[in-house]
């Protein structure tokens, strides 16, 4: 399938912003038919959900990154402590030229560390971000004003379609990164179906990596997760808001309240939308009148947490070769580099 299929079975526009950015993106009709199409499934089973990738509007990105400096939350600080191990590390892997291609870009602070690193190498640099969330233009514009020879390249939509559209955009190789543990939302089976997919759209020589949060210390997990400042809680209130904003609904964000717990027997962080009281809640564009139930919760995320024997298992079975792997002092966290096992 050519760039130009794709494009148009996703029906992409391109935007060029100057002769160094340019950003394809889905229409906006798609985007929210695809929105309320998933929360008419997902809010209508015994269990109500909400996927955390509806997390990241531009409010949700922004409350994101607040929650990465707070004190509680480890998991950003020590993942960047490991990355600066790699400005030594990480280029004896990297033989050729490479592009950097990114799953869930952000604020790009991470990213840094990554293209200083192909800035060594390289006369000019490639970054392709893939995002959900419309901070990846502003992200992008700044990045631009930091390095001159870098070229970007973003694709606003999902990973899985993001993955499909470098598949199939040219033979260079790509350095595909999937930072910030965001690999630990997807439970088992669909993990595996993810990295199976990121393995099916890597060139021979591409590389892979990707964080991983380990198994700790539950009193650490869930401060992490029920920060002091109330930020966490802000943050998953807001998918509330976004609902209310783009599909005309009438959550009352005041009768919803922020519940997360470490599961020890699952080896994750469950994170819910509790309700306060018993209410209904209407979303228009989904044809939805939710009745909701005194103290029933609404699931948002999960967030795993792994063992290095799982890990071997996992990228395992979805046809990985482990090439390397680098650990904090406490061994928190993790980022394991991976290649296809051909």
């Amino acid at each position: 399938m050519s760039l130009k299929s794709i494009q148009r079975k996703r029906e992409y526009t391109k935007y060029v912003v100057d002769k160094r950015l340019c950003y394809y993106e889905p229409s906006r009709d798609k985007l929210q038919k695809t929105f309320a199409q998933e929360l008419s499934s997902s809010l209508d089973q015994k269990q109500k959900s909400i996927s955390p990738k509806f997390f990241y509007d531009k409010k949700g990105s922004q409350l994101f990154e607040e929650i990465c400096k707070l004190p509680e939350y480890y998991l950003t600080r020590i993942e960047i402590s490991i990355l600066t191990q790699l400005y030594d590390k990480l280029p004896s892997h990297l033989n050729g030229d490479f592009r950097l291609v990114e799953l869930g870009s952000g604020s790009s602070k991470k990213t840094r560390i990554l293209l200083s690193i192909l800035e060594r190498l390289h006369k000019h640099i490639e970054y392709f971000p893939i995002d959900i969330s419309k901070i990846l233009k502003e992200s992008s514009t700044v990045l631009l004003d930091d390095y001159e020879n870098l070229h970007i390249t973003g694709i606003i939509d999902n990973y899985e379609s993001g993955l499909e559209f470098i598949k199939n955009y040219d033979n260079k190789k790509n350095l595909i990164a999937f930072l910030g543990s965001s690999f630990g939302n997807f439970d088992y089976e669909h993990g595996l179906k993810f990295l199976q997919k990121v393995n099916s759209s890597m060139k021979k020589n591409d590389l892979f990596l990707i964080g991983l949060d380990l198994v700790k210390d539950k009193t650490v997990l869930e401060r992490a997760y029920n920060d002091s400042q109330g930020v966490t809680a802000k943050f998953n209130l807001n998918v509330l808001s976004r609902i209310n904003s783009e599909l005309d609904s009438n959550f009352n964000i005041n009768k919803f309240a922020h519940h997360a717990f470490y599961n020890e027997y699952k080896n994750r962080v469950e994170i819910y939308l509790r309700s306060l009281e018993n209410q209904t809640v209407k979303i228009h564009k989904a044809g939805m009148a939710l009745s909701i139930k005194q103290d029933e919760l609404i699931h948002t995320e999960n967030s795993y947490k792994y063992t290095i024997s799982k890990i071997k298992e996992i990228f395992s079975m979805s046809g990985f070769r482990i090439k390397d792997v680098w650990f904090d002092e406490k061994q928190y966290f993790c980022l394991v580099l991976l290649s296809k096992n051909d």
